[in-house]
């Protein structure tokens, strides 16, 4: 009990999220809620699972300012600031 019983969505369905899908052959195609499943050019019709999830929050790729170490930090202990200072897991 408890799994899902959902059959994965076929060619012609409509897409309810956005993202990357692939489908059972390894085909991969963005595709954004409210267009509709395609066919595959080899099988014709096929399945497709959803593979990555499309989110858009705004990133422009630059490190939050909050988690840069400043100078005049009294906390330069908690910051990483190089590869070296990472947390130990245990003997090695």
């Amino acid at each position: 009990m408890g799994q899902d019983k959902r059959l994965p969505p076929f060619t012609g369905e409509k897409v309810e999220v956005d993202g990357v899908y692939e489908n059972e052959w390894g085909a991969e195609v963005h595709l954004n809620r409210g267009d509709t499943f395609p066919s595959d050019l080899m099988v014709g019709q096929t399945e497709w699972t959803l593979t990555e999830l499309n989110i858009e929050n705004h990133h422009d790729g630059r490190t939050d300012p909050r988690l840069v170490p400043k100078a005049n930090d009294t906390d330069q202990l908690g910051k990483i600031d190089s590869p070296r200072r990472q947390m130990d897991r245990g003997k090695k």
